[in-house]
């Protein structure tokens, strides 16, 4: 039976995020922690909106395509390095899907339309920028914050979780605030909403 586009397509994203060196270990087995992430954003986009559209369901799953390629150790360690290494990673997640997305058949449109979710164009015009960024904090949120947290101080991990919230809509906060969060982090986002 042949496989469809879409399939394809998630198929090599996964493979690609195969190759991450970087790992973690999930129920007594290593899995490269970019596979993981995408499958991640696939489950909480489904949760977050059930009928999203199959552009958006492959942004999500490319979100962090070959992360692991640009690093962040090759920026300034401060707040501008921050801001253009992330730069860089959107335009290099874009690129990897869109050629993904062209080997499977997909045409200009709708890889254009991944592209410019990837890059996050639109963000807070676009109902579908929107809902990526919404997922992205989410799973940011449920899976990442935790250990993030270790070392910092409580206020500046209200104020980085005011930033978050401040990119989420208000259905995405809603959502935030139903995930099942550790202790802390439950009570800092309650801080940082307030």
């Amino acid at each position: 039976m042949p496989v469809n586009k879409f399939d394809q397509a998630i198929q090599l994203f996964d493979e690609y995020n195969s190759r991450d060196p970087k790992s973690t270990q999930i129920e007594g087995k290593r899995i490269p922690e970019n596979l993981l992430y995408g499958r991640r954003m696939t489950e909480r986009l489904l949760d977050f909106e059930p009928d999203a559209s199959e552009h958006l369901r492959l942004a999500a799953r490319s979100q962090h395509i070959g992360r692991w390629e640009i690093p962040r150790k090759n920026y300034p360690m401060d707040r501008k390095g921050y801001l253009q290494w992330r730069s860089q990673l959107k335009i290099h997640h874009a690129k990897l899907a869109a050629s993904i997305l062209e080997k499977v058949g997909y045409d200009e449109v709708m890889i254009g339309k991944v592209k410019e979710l990837l890059v996050k164009k639109g963000l807070k015009q676009n109902p579908e920028t929107q809902t990526l960024e919404n997922v992205i904090c989410l799973v940011f949120l449920e899976y990442y914050f935790d250990d993030f947290s270790e070392g910092h101080e409580e206020e500046k991990l209200v104020g980085i979780l005011q930033k978050t919230i401040a990119k989420m809509s208000d259905k995405g906060v809603e959502a935030a605030l139903r995930l099942p969060l550790s202790g802390k982090a439950g009570n800092l986002i309650a801080k940082a909403c307030d």
